[in-house]
């Protein structure tokens, strides 16, 4: 491998201009729930690839379009780059900035931050990727791999029209291996490694008046709940059956394809509880105490190697300022779940209908979004040893975890595309899908240079 100090030397004196187009990127809107920007955006994130010399096209689908881009270096080994573009909302939220105005701030004693939706989920790495590959270009005239993009804009909606993308494009996707760039040091500067990621399954649930009981078209008289029955009570009777007190889920056969941890998952949960800490997970998250009293692995075997059934939010009737006796006509939940290996969406759909028939709620409408299954590789995949070696690097040692708690559609890369892929970068970042989500600028620069090293890694590996 070439020495990279003079690459790293470039990313020092350029840094901030490299950090200005993070605060470009991430100043711009891209809210694809409310299709706020999401033209804009994908627009920014041609014009990243082309002003790399690459080729690049935003490429329509049923929903908003693909970013996609390549950069022929001429090299024998080849390396998808996948990212994102969307983010979440921000109505509703208190911040200490304005949450598009690409701030930069001194935050809870972690040094500089840059504040803004997008700063670490995704658009602040998706950036930070941009200026590696550029530092690279600029020091060496190439690139140690031949790099294709696909940059979506809908992973924030469960990456509802990915799959039709890539099925379209399988041919134009072919690659060697699939990167993730991801801040990935915690608040103490420790390195995770994922592995993998769970599936997920959304969906929307809805109760009305009907045959059964209830209004049916309008909200009327709270007075009336005397002998007219609540489709509210009956949605909330109805989310208590899925679990029991704590949390477990309740559905019949829920359970039957969950698969154990095999010995190297064990190994890697061994490991892993020597270095975790609990404590920090709690205060990040604002939280007081975990779900259960475990501990070590045994905490963590539950967090990673179990499904889970969330509610996301319920709306219905009135809840704004002021009283207002009534009795509504519908209600909604939004809900999802989180699957584990060996499960599948179809499965999970089709066990929680079940389930709905069974407690007499088989009228209820369920509308289920775009979900899609788990995906993981091995620690040892050359393409893991690649993160790891990058990470060392900079004589850090990561955390290897087997999967995260999150999801993600990496099981395009393994299943569809059969690829390797793998997550991660150095800095650190927070509050993701909350208000005053940051990254630590000098994260910033420091990820650059661990996509850069990766990159080489990547190149260097001999399989």
């Amino acid at each position: 491998m070439p020495p990279l100090k003079p690459i790293f030397d470039h990313i020092d004196k350029r840094f901030h201009q490299h950090l200005e187009k993070v605060r470009t990127f991430v100043r711009q809107p891209s809210i694809s729930g409310e299709g706020t920007g999401m033209a804009e955006m994908a627009e920014l994130v041609a014009g990243a690839i082309l002003e790399l010399g690459g080729r690049s096209e935003i490429v329509p689908t049923s929903g908003w379009p693909v970013v996609y881009g390549e950069i022929n270096a001429g090299k024998p080994r080849t390396l998808l780059l996948y990212g994102m573009y969307d983010v979440q909302p921000v109505v509703g939220e208190d911040w200490i900035v304005p949450p598009f105005g690409g701030e930069i701030v001194d935050y809870e004693g972690r040094g500089l931050c840059l504040v803004n939706r997008g700063a670490t989920n995704q658009k602040g790495p998706l950036a930070g990727m941009f200026n590696a590959l550029e530092s690279v270009k600029a020091v060496t005239g190439g690139l140690p791999v031949n790099v294709k993009f696909m940059i979506e804009g809908e992973e924030e909606l469960g990456s509802r029209h990915l799959p039709e993308f890539v099925n379209r494009h399988r041919d134009r996707l072919a690659a060697d291996g699939t990167y993730f760039g991801v801040f990935s040091q915690n608040a103490k500067g420790k390195p995770i490694l994922y592995l993998g990621v769970k599936g997920i399954v959304f969906f929307e649930l809805v109760s009305r008046g009907g045959a059964w009981g209830g209004p049916t078209t309008r909200g009327i008289h709270g007075s009336q709940g005397a002998w007219i029955a609540s489709p509210v009570w009956r949605m909330l009777h109805a989310m208590a059956t899925m679990t029991e007190p704590d949390e477990r889920i309740a559905i019949e056969g829920f359970y039957d394809n969950v698969k154990p941890p095999e010995a190297e998952d064990e190994k890697l949960l061994s490991d892993l509880a020597k270095t975790f800490d609990p404590e920090l997970v709690l205060r990040e998250n604002d939280v007081r105490r975990f779900r259960y009293d475990l501990a070590g692995a045994d905490l963590l075997r539950r967090y990673l190697f179990e499904p889970i059934l969330n509610i996301d939010g319920i709306a219905g009737g009135h809840y704004g300022a002021g009283s207002k006796t009534l009795l509504p006509h519908e209600v909604r939940a939004k809900m999802h779940f989180r699957l584990v290996p060996d499960m599948e969406p179809q499965e999970v759909r089709s066990k929680f209908l079940a389930h709905l028939e069974k407690i007499g709620c088989g009228d209820f409408e369920a509308h289920f979004e775009e979900g899609y299954p788990w995906a993981v590789m091995s620690p040892s995949a050359p393409i893991s040893q690649a993160m790891i070696r990058a990470i060392r690097a900079f004589d850090l040692e990561p955390q290897v975890w087997p999967n995260i708690g999150g999801s993600a559609p990496f099981y395009l890369f393994s299943r569809v595309l059969k690829q390797p892929f793998t997550m991660g970068g150095l800095g650190h970042g927070g509050r993701v899908h909350s208000p005053n989500e940051f990254a630590v600028v000098d994260g910033i620069r420091l990820y650059e240079k661990s996509v850069v090293q990766f990159l080489y890694e990547f190149a260097g590996i001999r399989e």
